[in-house]
Formats: structure tokens, C-alpha cells, sequence
């Protein structure tokens, strides 16, 4: 009896691409993600050109000290993964602004201008988190001793310590709101240049910072140092106690803090960087930012959350940041100063 053939099946069988038409179908797909890459990484600036070098030397320690931590291939992963999302943003940005330089600019195109500007703070927030798991990378203990030591040897005291017989609530809630203008430092001078649509100021103040977090990250893989409020938990009298200001600190570090990456203090360092910045482009802005800068560094101080040591730290991390980025700022011109 024969067999009834399923003519679906001849079909498939039929239309299925042959070897030689897969080989040609995966050369063309090979051929277009090397030339969008080509695009993409045409359009980075200097500043992609640290964030993607920072990246690309974190995943080489990773591979190499793989067995100083849990999950190095999820890390190398993640590495990747955002550098890929990076390059693409750049593309996206890139191919956005030409269509508008044709065609007028519209939402499609303001909206990737806006993120392939303002992307680089959650860059910076995605590193300093995931220094909680490179902390240990090279060196598995901590050395908060020989900052312990550093700060007796310079002042005589232990300043943490020191500094709790002149906590009041009132003072407390003041140093606490010190610590959180942090956060706006790089915000408020990179708004007010991206609003003035000063395009190579803003580009130099993200490259002055990106330098500086970059020297510290590095820095804290090698040096661990996990901070005052691990290391000497139980040796102050009691918790700092304040206003909505010492609430809200609290809150942010009970989602946030991370044990280690204190040297240098990360939070001098990228607001240093941006009163450089300041200096450099907005001397007004300079002058109001300069009496909160001294403000935030003692109370990092004053919080728990750093030795002095990681204070003067980040204040030569951050001038370095500045030093350096200035130095690649003259040597290469940002996309956006070339397409205005």
C-alpha cells in the first residue's frame, strides 16, 4: 500500500532555505551588525570612549580573578550587556539628529537627545552599586586599619568618634541634608548648561566626572575599604538621631548603601568634579555651589559613612578627573559640538 505524502511537508521541505542560502542569509545578518556597530561605535564621544574602556578593563579582572567571587559570568554579562545598550543609545541618538537635521526636529528626536545626554548619571549610579560585588575582586580583606590609623596619626583623634560629642538632632538633620546635595551637584550644573544647549561645556563636565568615578572604582578593587559605619559599629555611643532629612538618608542607605568602595569617598570625588566643572564653564554657579561642597565632605565625615582619608582621597580623585578630562576634552570633539 503506498504511502500518502502530506503536501505541508513537501512544501516546507522545498521552500526550506538551503546550506548555501543559510551561509549567505547568516553573512548578510553578520554584515549588517558589523556595520551598525561601525556606526555605533563611530558615534561615541570621549566620554563612551571611558565608560566603555572602564568597562572592558572591570571584565578583564573579572576573568582573571574569577575565583575571588560568586558570579564572575553573570558580571562579565552584565559588563557586556551595558556597554551594548550604550552603543546602541548612541546609534539610536545619532540616527535620531540626522533625520531632524532633514526633517525638523520632533519628539522621536528630542527624546533620544535627551537620554543619550542624561544617561551617563545612571552609568555612574550602575558602577558604584555594583562595587559591592567587585570590592573583594583582587584583595580578599579589609583595610579600614590603616585608615583607622591615618586619621589618629593626622588629628589625634578618631574623628568619627570624636565628633559625637557634638551631635544635637538640630545638627544632625543639618549634615544629613549637607550629604544629600550630593545628588544634585552634577544635576544642577549639567542642567543649566544642557539648557542653554551648551553642548561641549555639558559633554566636559560628564568626562571630568566620568575620570574621576573611573580612578575611584579602580582604586576601591584594589584597596577595600568598607567604611567607619561597618568597622567600628558599637563604638560610638548611639545612632544619630534628627529630622526628615535624617529619615530620608537613612531610607535612601537602607536600599543602597554598599559595603566597600569608601576609598576614595565617591561622593567627594563626583562632586569636586562638578564644581570643576562649574569653575570651568559657570563661575556663578561655581561660587553658589562652593559653600555646600566643604558642608558635604564633613558630614560624610560626620555620618559614619568615611574617614578622612577617604575625603582627601576624593578630593585628588576628583581634581584628577578634572586634570585629565580637560586634557581629553582638547584632544577630540564630542558628537553633539560637531553636528551644531
Amino acid at each position: 500500500m503506498k504511502k500518502r505524502e502530506n503536501p505541508r511537508i513537501n512544501e516546507a521541505v522545498l521552500t526550506w532555505p538551503h546550506a548555501d542560502s543559510r551561509e549567505s542569509v547568516l553573512q548578510s545578518l553578520a554584515g549588517i551588525i558589523q556595520t551598525e556597530l561601525a556606526q555605533a561605535w563611530k558615534a561615541c564621544g570621549t566620554f563612551e570612549w571611558i565608560a566603555l574602556g572602564y568597562l572592558a578593563l572591570s571584565s578583564v579582572l573579572i576573568t582573571v580573578f574569577a575565583r575571588n567571587l560568586a558570579h564572575p559570568a553573570w558580571l562579565v554579562a552584565t559588563q557586556m550587556l551595558v556597554a551594548l545598550i550604550i552603543l546602541a543609545l548612541c546609534r539610536l541618538a545619532t540616527r535620531s539628529e540626522q533625520r531632524a537635521i532633514l526633517h525638523g526636529e520632533n519628539f522621536h528626536s528630542k527624546f533620544w537627545h535627551f537620554w543619550r545626554h542624561w544617561y551617563p548619571h545612571l552609568f555612574f549610579l550602575f558602577c558604584f552599586e555594583e562595587m559591592g560585588k567587585l570590592v573583594h575582586l583582587v584583595n580578599p580583606g579589609w583595610q579600614d586599619a590603616k585608615l583607622i590609623a591615618f586619621d589618629y596619626w593626622l588629628t589625634g583623634v578618631h574623628p568619627v568618634l570624636w565628633l559625637e560629642q557634638f551631635s544635637t538632632p538640630a545638627k544632625n538633620d543639618f549634615f544629613q541634608l549637607a550629604y544629600i546635595t550630593y545628588f544634585t551637584y552634577l544635576l544642577i550644573v549639567g542642567g543649566v548648561l544642557y539648557y542653554r544647549r551648551e553642548w561641549k561645556a555639558y559633554w566636559a563636565t560628564m568626562i571630568y566626572s566620568g575620570v574621576g568615578y573611573v580612578i575611584g572604582y579602580c582604586v576601591a578593587m584594589l584597596f577595600p575599604i568598607e567604611s567607619p559605619w561597618f568597622s567600628m559599629a558599637g563604638m560610638w555611643q548611639g545612632d544619630l538621631r534628627g529630622g526628615p532629612f535624617t529619615a530620608t538618608i537613612n531610607f535612601i542607605e537602607h536600599f543602597g548603601r554598599v559595603r566597600g568602595a569608601a576609598f576614595p569617598s565617591q561622593h567627594v570625588a563626583g562632586s569636586v568634579a562638578a564644581l570643576w566643572g562649574a569653575w570651568r564653564h559657570r563661575r556663578w554657579l561655581f561660587w553658589m555651589l562652593l559653600p555646600l561642597v566643604p558642608c558635604m565632605c564633613v558630614s560624610t565625615i560626620w555620618g559614619r559613612y568615611h574617614y578622612v582619608a577617604d575625603v582627601l582621597g576624593g578630593i585628588v580623585s576628583g581634581t584628577l578627573g578634572y586634570v585629565i578630562g580637560s586634557w581629553l576634552v582638547k584632544r577630540k570633539r564630542e558628537p553633539s559640538e560637531r553636528s551644531n
